[in-house]
């Protein structure tokens, strides 16, 4: 007779973001399990830049395994701006969340990574074993630097303490929740917030650059599933969730506008 499944806890930073909200749906829709406890946390609970408060946080809910979503994030004009605190906050948080892990007997860390650590200068397609081949794009160094940390500070906890601690690098999120900013959101929700815009008001939609870049994208549900198999995953390591070479970014401004808002005014782009 098998012997019963051994309880987990499973706690979720970032759990009130666009990936965090995956999960818990994902979770609630039937993927958790019965031995599982799942706990979902988001700024208002704990500073993850203090030490203080995020040991604190882990010794409070005693955790045997952690996904770690929590993050100072935007778009690129935001990070353009402030690359400086892009860096120092998310390395606080990183480093606080990884050791609190460490210092509380947590069993796995799954992170999650972003798909700007890439080189900017590389060839395609890419995968997980690239990341450290070069310097990321400028536009976002702080928060592409922090982020590539994470694999750094995962193999030292790994080969100093044996800690099961890994990370999953999804390409461009979108989904639920997502950030419909224009100035401070992410590609999709922007565009969607600028073609309701310009349906809305009869305005022409401009985007920028020249339309010729490739980008790549995951539904959050898809992403959160990734994630909530990374805690059975391997102990060490970077799966890289998206390795396609991606859609050329004209085209999906092509098929992505007209079906949901029959939009037919003027466009162009600026770049």
């Amino acid at each position: 007779m098998a012997e019963p499944a051994k309880p987990k806890r499973i706690l979720v930073t970032g759990g009130s973001g666009l990936v965090g909200k995956a999960i818990e749906k994902v979770v609630a829709d039937g993927e958790g399990r019965p031995e599982e406890e799942w706990i979902f946390l988001s700024s208002k609970d704990a500073d993850l830049t203090s030490a203080t408060e995020t040991k604190a946080l882990f010794e409070k809910h005693k955790p045997t395994h952690v996904i770690h979503l929590a993050a100072m994030v935007g778009g690129l004009f935001r990070n353009i701006k402030y690359n400086l605190d892009f860096w120092r906050r998310n390395v606080h948080i990183n480093d606080n969340v990884l050791h609190s892990a460490y210092e509380c007997g947590v069993q796995k860390v799954v992170s999650c990574l972003s798909t700007c650590i890439f080189p900017d200068k590389t060839t395609y397609p890419i995968d997980e074993t690239m990341i450290h081949n070069g310097p990321p794009h400028s536009s976002n160094f702080g928060y592409s630097y922090a982020k590539r940390m994470i694999d750094v500070q995962n193999r030292g906890y790994f080969e100093q303490h044996g800690c099961r601690f890994t990370a999953v690098i999804p390409t461009n999120v979108f989904g639920p929740h997502d950030n419909f900013n224009i100035e401070d959101g992410h590609v999709l929700p922007g565009l969607i917030h600028k073609v309701y815009l310009a349906k809305k008001n009869g305005t022409p939609l401009t985007v920028w650059g020249t339309g010729r870049p490739r980008r790549q994208f995951i539904y959050s549900l898809v992403i959160s599933r990734a994630e909530a198999w990374g805690k059975e995953g391997a102990a060490t390591g970077v799966p890289n969730v998206g390795r396609l070479l991606g859609q050329v970014f004209i085209y999906l401004m092509k098929i992505f506008i007209p079906p949901p808002f029959s939009w037919k005014g003027r466009g162009g782009a600026v770049g």
